[in-house]
């Protein structure tokens, strides 16, 4: 697959609302995921890690809506915008955020992401 096919197909399946699939076709064993945040998870590293991650945020988070725009590719990045409505579960503060993230390819998988918000 091209970088760009790659990118299509991963976006596609978070549009679906399909992330876990998106996650265990397209991310590397060793991917690197980057938060713009202070904190123990501001930067992990591995798949496992980086699921554990995700996994986190989904149980603290409920989800309204998100909103998937892109994929936006040069050369082997490509980012992603998403616009979400979701509730912290902890507080009960609903909010509105906007968000991009920036993949990075290589050898057929994605080796970065990193998150701007």
């Amino acid at each position: 697959m091209t970088s760009k096919e790659i990118a299509e197909s991963f976006t596609a399946l978070l549009k679906a609302g399909r992330h876990e699939e998106a996650a265990a076709k397209f991310n590397a064993d060793d991917i690197v995921s980057v938060e713009a945040m202070e904190g123990p998870m501001a930067k992990c590293q591995g798949r496992e890690a980086v699921k554990a991650k995700s996994d986190w945020w989904y149980a603290h988070h409920e989800v309204h809506s998100v909103t998937t725009e892109g994929p936006f590719v040069n050369g082997n990045q490509f980012a992603v915008r998403f616009e979400m409505d979701i509730t912290a579960k902890e507080t009960g503060q609903r909010m509105q955020m906007a968000e991009i993230g920036l993949y990075t390819m290589k050898d057929g998988k994605i080796v970065e992401e990193r998150f701007f918000y």
